[in-house]
């Protein structure tokens, strides 16, 4: 085809008639018949014309929603505005009231501005509540907390008092961002740390369809709306697993993003258009995608262009030069914008400068917005996002209208105030204005009214959380665990001890439905492969094809009722499942005891922002970090290998950890933290766990230990000896090396040991803080002695674990006498358990030698004894090593 009849309209007359009779088809017959006429004529053309293409983009810069296909406004938009503008003056009144205090209190004005017409849509029409357990889950954007406040200001639920405190928590104010941890029966989840929001929530839509397949919850109606800015769509965590919910068919998920253009500096993509950018990658991954860009006051211009110039003009103007134009006036408009063609500009010619001005972006339109919700919310069998074209600063004035500093703007003078004040219709006198007062609603006014009963219609308030779940779990007790109380006959790993208490727990009538275990592509590794075929792999889908392994007796087996989720080489995700589990004691009202099993090396340090928000979440279950340890996972090297991940879950202070040496230690941390988690105190705490691959026999459990094991440490085993005694603490399966040394020095130097089992060098810490503080507080009361060293004597202390020397020495401010601390510092290396232990120095010699060095300083023995040991084990001592 010629290029002049593809750029040039040769003959505009008959362009005016296709155009008119694909009018009259979409008038007499909707806009289905003019698509299939249309299709049919591209194909004719496509058979005379190889290269013809019959979209030379993907998507037009248009809105997606015909205005044939827009439905009718279901509320009255004058009172709901009304509504809005006092809900947008009292955000900005929020945290100008902040920023006056002058506490460097911070605060944003200006993303709430620019979301605030969705948000009002949604808070009249969309937020539903269907019963005491049952509601729409909504992921707040952060940074429009203070709309949110605000909003439920006026509707009674906040304080003057908590207004009057925004980010001063510490005297019972308002949290910045939505934390569910500092305002439990509010936020629901935490969403300013940026990507984490839409993460988790593709997870939590997942989890409501888990619920649902598997006969727990009705969750059919239950909808989960995402609130995202544009700027936060660049974190890959934003967008990384979007694939995720196509697979699943997740009808319930709504991803609404705020397309402001900006991010806090500056354009998301100045040189590009953001909206085009993510609308082809959702679209290609299969989501439904909405475009809300235009609204209302543009539908006349976009009929009129019959030329195509208007799209053309919106389709090449770069997200850069749409921010700047809409800083400038109304002349600016008309003659660099709609100026670039003479046909675009005749299309304005008749329009004064306010009508100018009116054009405005789909965004703050409310029936746009309802319109694309409405549409999204009616998805069949996919995920639905929503771009919203919209204004940063929306309201504050055209002249710091997305100015590329507006994010931090915090202050208004008096001008600026009053003119706010007059484009949103606020009863304030302008003595009044810098005084920062809050509006209400007078009770039994149209708009008091008119607030309640949207949300009574709707089913109640949002945000809300649930403290706690409402019905008593019966959990189980020892008698069924008793095999492993004993001794073992075999040798046996931690990580198997757990595979054991793991199936009772799946098989116990009573809380069985309720077990989720949790797993990124590592059962096989962990050897609950057989798992498998009994509980089965959670899949939407089914199994629609039969198994390599069908003929073997536990051949890999995907079921829509399956309890296992298997969530593939992806820790986050699986984190996020995980998250969606030990929340839904909240989130459903029905408690659900998950247990993530995971490459201890890849937890923290994959998915340590998504355990803050676990934190955050008030989150309840069990993380097991399995084949951990430096030296454990002998083969694997620098990357696998885990030293860390204690000292990492001790930062997270509603995270337990736990180290255990021997099967009984597992099961008395497991079920010990069952019961505070979901029985009747139901206190908000998880538990990581580490495990061990290492093969060795299992004692039987000791009397009267199991308080010491919670506690963090109890004595485990005495050697007897005459000359001098020594304490040696150990965890995990290093404490088969400390018993080997232990037996050395009684049998060898007649040295008294002491070992003790350290099952959380974490929690001693913890506790021996709480004791020195409490002690300094209280100086005329009697010291309250810290647990760890109320079991030490003033012996020479050895600590010596798989982990990095930090760990241990967390409690080093609690030992009574010397101590010295083994750890395996440095980057991790392949070789042989011993080989490994001799390189980091923690193998049974250099436990020996350590403790007998103590004792050498103390001048308890000669330098001859440390010669001996070195002598004998053929210790380097010459070896450099980093540490």
């Amino acid at each position: 085809m010629c290029k002049n009849f593809m750029d040039k309209d040769i003959d505009p007359v008959e362009t005016f008639e296709w155009l008119e009779s694909i009018n009259y088809i979409i008038r007499n017959s909707g806009v289905s018949r003019a698509k299939f006429i249309l299709n049919r004529l591209f194909d004719k053309i496509k058979y005379l014309d190889n290269n013809f293409s019959n979209k030379k983009k993907l998507f037009d810069y248009v809105n997606s929603i015909s205005l044939i296909d827009q439905v009718k406004y279901p509320g009255d938009i004058e009172i709901e505005n009304n509504i809005l503008n006092y809900v947008r003056w009292n955000a900005i009144m929020l945290v100008l009231r902040s920023t006056r205090k002058r506490l460097d209190l911070g605060g944003h004005i200006s993303s709430y501005q620019s979301f605030s017409s969705i948000y009002e849509v949604c808070f009249n029409h969309f937020f539903k509540i269907y019963n005491k357990n049952s509601e729409d889950l909504i992921f707040f954007q952060g940074h429009s907390s203070p709309g949110i406040y605000s909003r439920s200001y006026l509707e009674g639920r906040i304080t003057d008092f908590q207004m009057n405190n925004f980010r001063q928590e510490v005297v019972g104010g308002l949290s910045s961002y939505p934390h569910p941890y500092l305002m439990p029966n509010f936020w629901q989840f935490p969403t300013v740390s940026m990507g984490l929001g839409p993460l988790c929530s593709i997870y939590q839509a997942k989890f409501l369809k888990f619920l649902m397949n598997r006969g727990i919850k009705d969750t059919s109606n239950q909808k989960i709306y995402v609130f995202i800015g544009d700027g936060e769509m660049d974190e890959a965590e934003s967008k990384g697993l979007i694939n995720i919910a196509v697979r699943e068919k997740l009808n319930n998920l709504i991803f609404i993003v705020n397309c402001n253009l900006q991010r806090l500096d500056g354009p998301v993509f100045g040189n590009g258009k953001i909206i085009d950018e993510l609308s082809n990658l959702f679209f290609g991954v299969g989501w439904k995608v909405i475009r809300v860009i235009w609204d209302s006051n543009w539908d006349k211009l976009f009929l009129k262009d019959i030329s195509g110039k208007l799209i053309k003009l919106v389709n090449e103007t770069l997200d850069g030069d749409y921010q700047n134009i809409r800083s400038k006036s109304s002349d600016y408009l008309r003659n660099n914008f709609f100026g670039k063609y003479i046909e675009t500009f005749n299309l304005v010619s008749n329009l004064s400068d306010y009508d100018l001005y009116s054009l405005n972006y789909g965004g703050h339109d409310f029936k746009k917005i309802y319109s694309a919700i409405f549409e999204a919310y009616n998805s069949v069998d996919k995920p639905s996002v929503i771009f919203f074209k919209t204004v940063k600063g929306y309201g504050l004035g055209r002249d710091i209208e997305c100015s590329n500093d507006i994010h931090q703007i915090k202050l208004f003078d008096f001008n600026r105030l009053k003119l706010i004040r007059d484009n949103l219709s606020i009863p304030i006198d302008n003595k009044k204005l810098n005084d920062y007062l809050f509006v209400s609603f007078k009770k039994k006014s149209k708009e008091y009214d008119y607030l309640h009963f949207s949300r009574n219609k709707l089913g109640g308030y949002l945000p809300r959380r649930r403290k706690f779940f409402t019905k008593k779990i019966i959990l189980p007790n020892k008698k069924k665990f008793i095999k492993l109380l004993g001794k073992s006959l075999n040798k046996t790993s931690t990580t198997l001890c757990f595979n054991k208490i793991l199936n009772i727990l799946l098989n116990d009538k009573n809380i069985s439905y309720r077990i989720v275990p949790i797993i990124s592509d590592g059962a096989r590794t962990f050897g609950i492969e057989s798992f498998f075929h009994k509980f089965g792999i959670y899949s939407s889908f089914g199994q629609n094809y039969d198994p390599e392994d069908i003929n073997k007796l536990l051949f890999y087996k995907e079921d829509k009722k399956g309890q296992i989720l298997q969530e593939g080489i992806n820790e986050l995700g699986a984190f996020a499942s995980w998250i969606a589990a030990s929340t839904s004691y909240s989130v459903n009202d029905i408690p659900m005891i998950p247990f993530y099993i995971h490459y201890s090396m890849f937890g923290f340090s994959r998915f340590g922002d998504l355990l803050w928000s676990a934190g955050d979440q008030c989150s309840r279950g069990f993380l097991i970090g399995g084949v951990s340890g430096k030296t454990t996972l002998n083969g694997e090297g620098l990357q696998h290998q885990d030293g860390n991940s204690h000292v990492y879950y001790s930062t997270v202070s509603n995270c337990i950890s736990y180290d255990p040496a021997f099967s009984y230690e597992l099961l008395v941390i497991i079920l010990n933290n069952l019961e505070k988690m979901y029985g009747v105190d139901q206190d908000n705490f998880f538990v990581y766990i580490s495990l061990y691959n290492e093969m060795y026999y299992m004692p039987e459990i000791l009397n009267n230990i199991e308080d010491g094991i919670c506690k963090g440490a109890y004595k485990f085993k005495t050697f007897v000896g005459s000359k001098s005694k020594i304490q040696l603490l150990s965890s995990g399966s290093m404490i088969n090396s400390v018993l080997k040394a232990a037996d050395y020095l009684s049998f060898i130097y007649d040295i008294s040991v002491d070992v003790f089992s350290v099952t959380s060098f974490t929690e001693l810490a913890r506790d021996g803080s709480k004791c020195f503080r409490w002690n300094m507080l209280h100086p005329d009361c009697v010291s309250i002695i810290p647990y760890i060293s109320s079991i030490l004597d003033n012996s020479v202390t050895v600590a010596c674990t798989d982990y990095v020397k930090l760990y241990a020495e967390q409690i080093r401010p609690y030992v009574l006498g010397k101590y010295y601390v083994l750890g395996t510092d440095g980057y991790g290396k392949s070789d042989s358990r011993d080989n490994l232990r001799s390189y980091f120095e923690v193998s049974y010699p250099y436990i020996i030698l350590s403790s007998l060095n103590l004792l050498y300083i103390q001048r308890e023995i000669s330098i001859k004894l440390l010669f001996d040991v070195i002598n004998k084990f053929n210790i380097n001592v010459n070896l450099e090593k980093y540490v």
